[in-house]
This record gives structure tokens, C-alpha cells and sequence, in this order.
């Protein structure tokens, strides 16, 4: 087995569907500029209300990616 070191980050994702969609979009768009994402951690959950009703969910997530 080979060592691997990583390098964390952390992003916003965004949906107006659900909390799951919000994860998906949002390490889908990170994966369009960076390489070798290995993981992901859910830091935080949130929304925006608006007019009395879930206008988005918000996720903060931390992506491992594996450095070169």
C-alpha cells in the first residue's frame, strides 16, 4: 500500500432541490478546475428562506485531494 498525502479545501454547494443536490453540484463544479478529489466531509448545513419557504440549501463541504 502507498502513502498518499492530501491537501484539504473547503467550498459552499448550492441546490434548490435538497441538501444531497447542494453536495453533488457542488463537487461536481470543484471537480471542472481540480484534480484527483478523493473525498468529501460535510461541515456544515444551511439554507435561504425566502417568502416563508426554503428558497436554497446551502452545504459546506471539505474535498481531499491527493496530491501528485
Amino acid at each position: 500500500m502507498s502513502n498518499k498525502t492530501y491537501k484539504k479545501i473547503e467550498i459552499i454547494g448550492t441546490s434548490g432541490d435538497s441538501f444531497a443536490k447542494a453536495v453533488e453540484s457542488g463537487v461536481r463544479k470543484a471537480s471542472e478546475s481540480l484534480r484527483h478529489i478523493d473525498w468529501f466531509e460535510v461541515t456544515e448545513l444551511r439554507g435561504r428562506v425566502e417568502d416563508g419557504k426554503v428558497a436554497e440549501y446551502q452545504v459546506s463541504l471539505k474535498l481531499g485531494l491527493r496530491l501528485e
